[in-house]
């Protein structure tokens, strides 16, 4: 007797148990017709939040925006004449489909991650030395961390793949660098490995078992925004679409959505992961501390893009948050401003609550022109007493005393070489109070 009562006291308290939430079943759409929604009232949010966040998507260049709730459509917006029907970029958001791919190839045998990718691509796919070269692996180009050159001279750029502006820089597996370049050849490699084109390899293996249409053209993937959305709620299955696995392989899916590396520990397999103790940033060689996104649940995982085309998903929550669009925040690589307010709002209007101020301070901070060419001017928050520059290799390329609590600033920048750096905002005792990118011309 007393096994039984112990047996069905566990029973009871089995959900409530961290981690063992219960979950209402996904819904997944067909691969035509309607799509079931559900209200956001339904849910407990509130409408006046919902319309600040609406109307701070239109401000914001958004072309699109949609919000799935255990794959129901509670918010799908479009702007100006963009539509339903309207097809736009993912960019750097395609990485992590392409990642997903990478896993479909390795379950069905046509390679493995710590193959060279040499085997694939052949012995001069780079510049770098051969027995460097020999080094990279699958694996090493969904991390980002070949340890080639992502910042090659002229006319090369982060996102060449040709051999000539491959350049060695480290080892691989020893240098974390956001480098576009040599993930692009991981589509060749999926190519090489099946004999089949990107775009048919993506179809057949995985686009038409989950209703979504799509095009790569030259290494970009082009949707719509509900294909985003079913590709953020196939992630949000764990790789299973309405019962069929197309990412059967469990542990490479957990590996692909945890931390990859130990340098950028917000990184997974080309998915940016929230709530790690620090990130790394593209075009930096800087380890910031917190998480990715504070405002965001901690759970979250994004595939980001350039000019801020999102995919979020939030398993704790059953979420899945799609925008497309122009640059919003001060980032037109992958992370931004954008991604900490959106969830601001979006928080605001989950929670049924006043939209708290911004924890992204620096967002609000001026810093003009940017990009800038001569002059800079800084504006400071509370208590600052130093304003630096740090290039991207996190060293001091200027200072300046900060201005006055009310001011703003010009300060010179010539004579600074052109790139990527980090404005940071200090108190008098050297703590950072803010930080925001800047690119110099």
């Amino acid at each position: 007797m007393k096994h039984v009562l112990r047996f069905l006291l566990i029973l009871l308290l089995l959900p409530v148990l961290p981690g063992r939430a219960q979950q209402t079943p996904l819904y997944f759409p067909p691969a035509s017709g309607n799509w079931a929604t559900i209200t956001p009232q339904s849910l407990g949010w509130c409408q006046p939040q919902l319309d600040s966040l609406v109307a701070f998507l239109g401000r914001k260049g958004t072309k699109s925006f949609v919000v799935l709730k255990d794959g129901r459509l509670v918010v799908e917006r479009y702007y100006g004449t963009f539509t339903q029907d309207s097809v736009w970029y993912w960019a750097s958001a395609g990485k992590s489909l392409t990642a997903t791919l990478v896993g479909v190839a390795q379950q069905e045998g046509l390679l493995q991650l710590q193959d060279s990718t040499s085997r694939y691509l052949g012995r001069s796919w780079t510049s770098a030395p051969a027995a460097k070269q020999a080094l990279i692996t699958v694996r090493h180009q969904l991390t980002m961390s070949t340890g080639l050159n992502d910042a090659p001279p002229p006319p090369c750029d982060n996102e060449s793949t040709s051999p000539g502006c491959l350049l060695y820089r480290a080892d691989a597996g020893t240098r974390w660098a956001y480098h576009t370049g040599p993930y692009r050849l991981l589509q060749d490699v999926v190519a090489q490995a099946s004999g089949l084109t990107i775009n048919q390899y993506t179809n057949q293996k995985l686009a038409s078992r989950i209703g979504m249409s799509g095009l790569w053209v030259n290494d970009v993937y082009y949707s719509r925004a509900r294909d985003m959305a079913r590709f953020g709620l196939l992630t949000l299955a764990r790789g299973t679409w309405n019962g069929t696995a197309i990412l059967r392989d469990t542990a490479y899916f957990r590996r692909m959505t945890t931390p990859s590396q130990s340098l950028n520990r917000s990184y997974g397999y080309l998915w940016w992961l929230n709530g790690q103790p620090s990130y790394m940033l593209p075009g930096l060689q800087l380890v910031f501390n917190g998480p990715l996104i504070p405002t965001a649940p901690a759970d979250l995982i994004a595939a980001l893009g350039k000019n801020d085309q999102k995919i979020y998903v939030v398993p704790s929550l059953g979420l899945v948050v799609v925008r497309q669009g122009k640059s919003a925040g001060d980032s037109r690589l992958a992370v931004s401003s954008f991604d900490t307010e959106l969830w601001r709002y979006l928080t605001a209007t989950m929670q049924c609550r006043p939209l708290a101020a911004s924890s992204a301070v620096a967002a609000t901070l001026p810093l003009y022109p940017n990009p800038a060419a001569t002059t800079l001017t800084l504006g400071p928050p509370a208590s600052s007493r130093t304003v630096r520059l740090l290039d991207s290799r996190g060293q001091v390329a200027r200072q300046w005393p900060a201005p006055a609590a009310t001011a703003e600033t010009e300060v010179s920048v010539a004579g600074v070489a052109p790139g990527l750096y980090l404005v940071q905002w200090l108190d008098g005792q050297g703590r950072v109070l803010a930080s925001r990118k800047l690119q110099k011309q």
